[in-house]
Protein backbone atom coordinates (compact mmCIF):
# COMPACT_ATOMS: atom_id res chain seq x y z
CA UNK A 1 0.00 0.00 0.00
CA UNK A 2 2.84 2.23 1.16
CA UNK A 3 4.81 1.51 -1.98
CA UNK A 4 1.46 2.21 -4.37
CA UNK A 5 1.08 5.41 -3.06
CA UNK A 6 4.71 6.81 -3.07
CA UNK A 7 4.36 5.58 -7.15
CA UNK A 8 1.45 7.97 -7.64
CA UNK A 9 3.18 10.48 -5.33
CA UNK A 10 6.29 10.17 -7.96
CA UNK A 11 3.61 10.87 -10.89
CA UNK A 12 1.98 13.14 -9.61
CA UNK A 13 5.15 15.03 -8.87
CA UNK A 14 7.04 14.56 -12.19
CA UNK A 15 3.47 14.22 -13.74
CA UNK A 16 4.72 17.69 -16.24
CA UNK A 17 8.06 16.44 -16.51
CA UNK A 18 7.08 12.82 -17.98
CA UNK A 19 4.38 14.33 -20.29
CA UNK A 20 7.14 16.59 -21.71
CA UNK A 21 9.36 13.60 -22.40
CA UNK A 22 6.39 11.90 -24.20
CA UNK A 23 5.90 14.41 -26.29
CA UNK A 24 8.96 14.23 -27.41
CA UNK A 25 9.21 10.37 -27.68
CA UNK A 26 5.29 10.65 -29.72
CA UNK A 27 6.01 13.73 -32.19
CA UNK A 28 9.78 12.31 -32.93
CA UNK A 29 8.10 9.22 -34.00
CA UNK A 30 5.63 10.86 -35.56
CA UNK A 31 7.21 13.26 -37.66
CA UNK A 32 11.05 11.82 -37.71
CA UNK A 33 13.68 15.01 -37.81
CA UNK A 34 11.19 17.26 -38.89
CA UNK A 35 10.32 17.26 -35.28
CA UNK A 36 13.64 16.30 -33.81
CA UNK A 37 16.02 17.75 -35.56
CA UNK A 38 18.47 21.05 -33.92
CA UNK A 39 16.12 23.69 -35.81
CA UNK A 40 12.95 22.76 -34.79
CA UNK A 41 14.68 22.48 -31.04
CA UNK A 42 15.70 26.10 -31.31
CA UNK A 43 12.44 26.92 -32.70
CA UNK A 44 10.68 25.66 -29.86
CA UNK A 45 13.02 27.24 -27.62
CA UNK A 46 12.98 30.47 -29.29
CA UNK A 47 9.08 30.21 -28.84
CA UNK A 48 8.84 29.53 -25.44
CA UNK A 49 11.14 32.03 -24.50
CA UNK A 50 8.98 35.03 -23.99
CA UNK A 51 5.95 33.32 -22.26
CA UNK A 52 8.83 32.04 -19.70
CA UNK A 53 10.01 35.34 -19.42
CA UNK A 54 6.19 36.62 -18.62
CA UNK A 55 5.89 33.41 -16.40
CA UNK A 56 9.00 34.16 -14.32
CA UNK A 57 7.41 38.05 -13.90
CA UNK A 58 4.07 35.95 -12.17
CA UNK A 59 6.39 33.17 -10.23
CA UNK A 60 8.12 36.46 -8.26
CA UNK A 61 4.83 37.83 -7.82
CA UNK A 62 2.84 34.41 -6.72
CA UNK A 63 5.60 33.95 -4.44
CA UNK A 64 4.20 36.33 -1.84
CA UNK A 65 0.53 35.46 -2.75
CA UNK A 66 0.08 37.98 -4.68
CA UNK A 67 -1.27 37.68 -8.61
CA UNK A 68 -1.13 39.97 -11.60
CA UNK A 69 -3.34 40.30 -14.27
CA UNK A 70 -2.28 43.42 -16.20
CA UNK A 71 1.12 42.39 -16.83
CA UNK A 72 0.16 41.85 -20.20
CA UNK A 73 -0.87 45.36 -21.09
CA UNK A 74 1.79 47.01 -18.74
CA UNK A 75 4.18 44.82 -21.10
CA UNK A 76 2.74 46.48 -24.45
CA UNK A 77 3.56 49.86 -22.51
CA UNK A 78 7.11 48.98 -21.78
CA UNK A 79 7.49 48.11 -25.43
CA UNK A 80 5.59 51.32 -27.07
CA UNK A 81 8.44 52.86 -24.68
CA UNK A 82 11.32 50.94 -25.69
CA UNK A 83 10.52 51.52 -29.45
CA UNK A 84 9.93 54.76 -28.99
CA UNK A 85 12.78 55.98 -27.54
CA UNK A 86 14.63 54.32 -29.54
CA UNK A 87 12.88 55.28 -33.11
CA UNK A 88 11.38 58.60 -31.93
CA UNK A 89 13.58 60.37 -29.83
CA UNK A 90 16.68 58.61 -31.08
CA UNK A 91 18.50 56.65 -28.01
CA UNK A 92 21.32 54.52 -28.52
CA UNK A 93 19.76 50.88 -27.92
CA UNK A 94 21.43 50.54 -24.37
CA UNK A 95 19.52 53.50 -23.37
CA UNK A 96 16.59 52.92 -24.81
CA UNK A 97 16.50 49.56 -22.83
CA UNK A 98 17.20 51.55 -19.63
CA UNK A 99 14.10 53.95 -20.39
CA UNK A 100 12.21 51.23 -20.79
CA UNK A 101 12.82 49.27 -17.49
CA UNK A 102 12.78 52.62 -15.63
CA UNK A 103 9.30 53.31 -17.21
CA UNK A 104 7.85 50.09 -16.48
CA UNK A 105 9.06 50.36 -12.78
CA UNK A 106 7.11 54.47 -12.34
CA UNK A 107 4.08 52.45 -13.80
CA UNK A 108 4.43 49.82 -11.42
CA UNK A 109 4.41 52.17 -8.82
CA UNK A 110 0.12 52.50 -9.29
CA UNK A 111 -0.01 48.93 -8.84
CA UNK A 112 1.54 48.71 -5.52
CA UNK A 113 -0.07 52.08 -4.32
CA UNK A 114 -3.35 50.30 -5.19
CA UNK A 115 -2.49 47.22 -3.26
CA UNK A 116 -0.07 48.29 -0.48
CA UNK A 117 -1.58 51.47 0.30
CA UNK A 118 -5.54 50.91 -0.34
CA UNK A 119 -5.66 47.13 0.25
CA UNK A 120 -7.10 46.56 -2.92
CA UNK A 121 -7.07 42.90 -3.67
CA UNK A 122 -4.82 41.63 -5.90
CA UNK A 123 -7.05 41.00 -8.49
CA UNK A 124 -9.26 43.31 -8.44
CA UNK A 125 -6.56 45.85 -8.79
CA UNK A 126 -4.54 44.90 -11.46
CA UNK A 127 -7.70 44.21 -13.44
CA UNK A 128 -8.68 47.80 -13.54
CA UNK A 129 -5.21 48.39 -14.29
CA UNK A 130 -5.60 46.36 -17.25
CA UNK A 131 -8.05 48.68 -18.74
CA UNK A 132 -5.80 51.99 -17.76
CA UNK A 133 -2.34 50.47 -19.36
CA UNK A 134 -4.57 50.05 -22.36
CA UNK A 135 -6.06 53.55 -22.23
CA UNK A 136 -2.76 55.45 -21.46
CA UNK A 137 -0.44 52.85 -24.00
CA UNK A 138 -2.60 54.02 -26.55
CA UNK A 139 -2.80 57.68 -26.62
CA UNK A 140 1.07 58.08 -25.50
CA UNK A 141 1.53 56.02 -28.84
CA UNK A 142 -2.00 58.00 -30.88
CA UNK A 143 -3.98 54.90 -31.45
CA UNK A 144 -1.40 53.33 -33.72
CA UNK A 145 2.30 51.19 -33.74
CA UNK A 146 5.38 52.56 -33.19
CA UNK A 147 8.01 51.20 -35.99
CA UNK A 148 9.95 52.17 -38.99
CA UNK A 149 8.05 54.90 -41.58
CA UNK A 150 5.70 56.22 -39.36
CA UNK A 151 5.35 59.75 -37.93
CA UNK A 152 5.29 60.71 -34.20
CA UNK A 153 1.79 60.96 -33.17
CA UNK A 154 2.29 64.79 -32.87
CA UNK A 155 3.55 64.71 -36.98
CA UNK A 156 7.17 64.92 -37.06
CA UNK A 157 10.01 62.16 -38.12
CA UNK A 158 11.58 60.35 -35.67
CA UNK A 159 14.92 60.56 -35.58
CA UNK A 160 15.54 57.27 -36.25
CA UNK A 161 13.71 55.96 -39.88
CA UNK A 162 15.24 52.19 -39.49
CA UNK A 163 15.97 49.62 -36.79
CA UNK A 164 19.53 48.48 -36.44
CA UNK A 165 20.57 44.95 -36.37
CA UNK A 166 21.73 45.26 -32.83
CA UNK A 167 17.85 45.69 -32.14
CA UNK A 168 16.43 43.29 -34.05
CA UNK A 169 18.95 41.25 -32.56
CA UNK A 170 17.28 40.92 -29.33
CA UNK A 171 14.51 39.34 -29.95
CA UNK A 172 16.06 36.21 -32.50
CA UNK A 173 18.42 33.33 -31.52
CA UNK A 174 20.71 33.33 -29.80
CA UNK A 175 19.95 35.98 -27.55
CA UNK A 176 16.29 35.57 -27.05
CA UNK A 177 17.06 32.09 -25.45
CA UNK A 178 20.43 33.51 -23.49
CA UNK A 179 17.96 36.57 -22.14
CA UNK A 180 15.27 33.30 -20.94
CA UNK A 181 17.87 31.59 -19.36
CA UNK A 182 19.79 34.39 -17.72
CA UNK A 183 16.04 35.68 -15.95
CA UNK A 184 15.46 31.85 -15.19
CA UNK A 185 18.77 31.42 -13.44
CA UNK A 186 18.51 35.11 -11.74
CA UNK A 187 14.91 34.31 -10.50
CA UNK A 188 15.99 30.47 -9.48
CA UNK A 189 18.82 31.91 -7.07
CA UNK A 190 17.06 34.90 -5.79
CA UNK A 191 13.72 32.82 -4.74
CA UNK A 192 16.10 29.63 -3.34
CA UNK A 193 19.32 31.07 -2.27
CA UNK A 194 18.64 34.40 -0.66
CA UNK A 195 16.73 35.22 2.68
CA UNK A 196 14.87 37.98 0.58
CA UNK A 197 13.08 35.03 -1.51
CA UNK A 198 12.89 32.56 1.65
CA UNK A 199 10.92 35.59 3.27
CA UNK A 200 8.78 35.99 -0.12
CA UNK A 201 7.96 31.99 0.03
CA UNK A 202 7.22 32.17 3.70
CA UNK A 203 4.46 35.31 3.22
CA UNK A 204 3.31 33.07 0.23
CA UNK A 205 2.87 30.19 2.96
CA UNK A 206 1.07 32.13 5.73
CA UNK A 207 1.23 35.61 5.54
CA UNK A 208 0.41 36.31 9.05
CA UNK A 209 2.90 33.75 10.44
CA UNK A 210 5.64 35.71 8.12
CA UNK A 211 4.95 38.98 9.85
CA UNK A 212 4.49 37.89 13.77
CA UNK A 213 7.95 36.21 12.91
CA UNK A 214 9.23 39.88 11.80
CA UNK A 215 9.27 40.32 8.28
CA UNK A 216 8.23 43.58 7.28
CA UNK A 217 5.33 42.02 4.73
CA UNK A 218 4.72 45.20 3.20
CA UNK A 219 8.31 45.81 2.42
CA UNK A 220 8.81 42.43 0.75
CA UNK A 221 5.52 42.72 -1.77
CA UNK A 222 6.86 46.05 -2.58
CA UNK A 223 10.67 44.30 -3.44
CA UNK A 224 8.83 41.11 -4.95
CA UNK A 225 6.76 44.06 -7.42
CA UNK A 226 9.50 45.86 -8.63
CA UNK A 227 11.47 43.13 -9.68
CA UNK A 228 8.06 41.43 -11.10
CA UNK A 229 8.63 45.13 -13.21
CA UNK A 230 11.77 44.62 -14.39
CA UNK A 231 10.80 40.81 -15.82
CA UNK A 232 7.73 42.61 -17.51
CA UNK A 233 9.79 45.26 -18.86
CA UNK A 234 12.83 43.20 -20.22
CA UNK A 235 9.30 40.62 -21.87
CA UNK A 236 7.90 43.36 -23.84
CA UNK A 237 11.77 44.58 -25.44
CA UNK A 238 11.76 41.18 -26.15
CA UNK A 239 8.21 41.32 -27.68
CA UNK A 240 9.37 44.44 -29.33
CA UNK A 241 12.40 43.45 -30.75
CA UNK A 242 10.97 40.06 -31.77
CA UNK A 243 8.14 41.95 -33.85
CA UNK A 244 10.50 45.02 -34.83
CA UNK A 245 7.94 47.50 -33.78
CA UNK A 246 5.58 47.80 -31.02
CA UNK A 247 2.60 47.03 -32.36
CA UNK A 248 -1.05 47.75 -30.13
CA UNK A 249 -1.53 45.38 -27.44
CA UNK A 250 1.47 43.67 -28.78
CA UNK A 251 1.83 41.47 -25.12
CA UNK A 252 -1.62 41.18 -24.08
CA UNK A 253 -2.01 37.68 -25.72
CA UNK A 254 0.89 36.23 -22.75
CA UNK A 255 -0.83 36.56 -20.03
CA UNK A 256 -2.63 33.00 -20.18
CA UNK A 257 -0.12 31.01 -21.51
CA UNK A 258 2.72 32.33 -18.90
CA UNK A 259 0.05 31.55 -16.14
CA UNK A 260 -0.34 28.14 -17.64
CA UNK A 261 3.40 27.76 -17.60
CA UNK A 262 3.31 29.34 -13.44
CA UNK A 263 0.19 26.96 -12.70
CA UNK A 264 1.79 23.96 -14.52
CA UNK A 265 5.69 24.37 -13.39
CA UNK A 266 3.72 24.82 -9.15
CA UNK A 267 3.23 20.57 -10.02
CA UNK A 268 6.96 19.87 -10.64
CA UNK A 269 9.17 18.22 -8.04
CA UNK A 270 6.12 18.43 -6.00
CA UNK A 271 6.93 21.93 -5.12
CA UNK A 272 3.38 23.12 -4.70
CA UNK A 273 4.31 26.84 -4.64
CA UNK A 274 5.82 29.34 -7.89
CA UNK A 275 9.55 27.97 -9.04
CA UNK A 276 11.43 29.45 -11.89
CA UNK A 277 12.54 25.55 -13.04
CA UNK A 278 8.88 25.16 -12.97
CA UNK A 279 7.77 27.50 -14.79
CA UNK A 280 10.24 26.96 -17.54
CA UNK A 281 9.75 23.30 -17.93
CA UNK A 282 5.44 24.69 -17.86
CA UNK A 283 6.52 27.03 -20.60
CA UNK A 284 8.41 24.43 -22.71
CA UNK A 285 5.61 21.85 -22.20
CA UNK A 286 3.05 24.76 -23.72
CA UNK A 287 5.55 25.36 -26.88
CA UNK A 288 6.23 21.94 -27.30
CA UNK A 289 2.89 20.64 -27.70
CA UNK A 290 2.18 23.91 -29.98
CA UNK A 291 5.19 22.54 -32.37
CA UNK A 292 4.54 18.93 -32.61
CA UNK A 293 0.78 19.20 -33.28
CA UNK A 294 1.18 22.58 -35.68
CA UNK A 295 3.78 20.41 -37.60
CA UNK A 296 1.34 17.28 -37.10
CA UNK A 297 -0.82 19.58 -39.15
CA UNK A 298 -3.52 20.15 -36.34
CA UNK A 299 -5.46 23.24 -37.08
CA UNK A 300 -4.24 26.44 -35.10
CA UNK A 301 -7.87 27.02 -33.64
CA UNK A 302 -7.84 23.41 -31.68
CA UNK A 303 -4.58 24.60 -30.06
CA UNK A 304 -6.13 26.71 -27.34
CA UNK A 305 -8.29 23.95 -26.03
CA UNK A 306 -5.15 20.97 -26.41
CA UNK A 307 -3.38 23.76 -24.28
CA UNK A 308 -6.12 24.49 -21.62
CA UNK A 309 -6.79 20.73 -21.25
CA UNK A 310 -3.28 20.35 -20.44
CA UNK A 311 -3.37 23.05 -17.76
CA UNK A 312 -6.67 21.21 -16.08
CA UNK A 313 -5.10 18.19 -16.19
CA UNK A 314 -1.89 19.88 -14.66
CA UNK A 315 -3.79 21.32 -11.99
CA UNK A 316 -6.39 18.11 -11.51
CA UNK A 317 -3.43 15.85 -10.48
CA UNK A 318 -1.48 18.18 -8.43
CA UNK A 319 -4.88 19.68 -5.74
CA UNK A 320 -6.50 16.36 -5.74
CA UNK A 321 -3.63 14.53 -4.83
CA UNK A 322 -3.14 17.21 -2.27
CA UNK A 323 -6.50 17.29 -0.98
CA UNK A 324 -6.50 13.63 -0.61
CA UNK A 325 -3.51 13.60 1.12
Amino acid sequence: MKQKKNTVKFLVDWAAVLALLVCFVVFTAMKGSAFFSESNMVNILRAMAINTVFGIAATVTMAPDGFDMSAGTLASCSAYVFVSAYLWFGLSLPMSILVCIVATLIMYQLTMFLILICKIPDMLATCALMFVHQGLGQWYIGGGAVSTGMKTPWNTAPVRTALSESFSAIGRAPWIIIIMLGCVLTAYVFLNFTKHGRYLYAMGGNKEAAKLSGIDTKKYRYLAGMITAVFIAIGGILVASRGSSAQVMCCDNYLMPSLAAVFVGRTVGGAEKPNALGTMIGSMLVSTLENGLTICAVPFYVLPAVKGAVLALALIAAYAYKKES
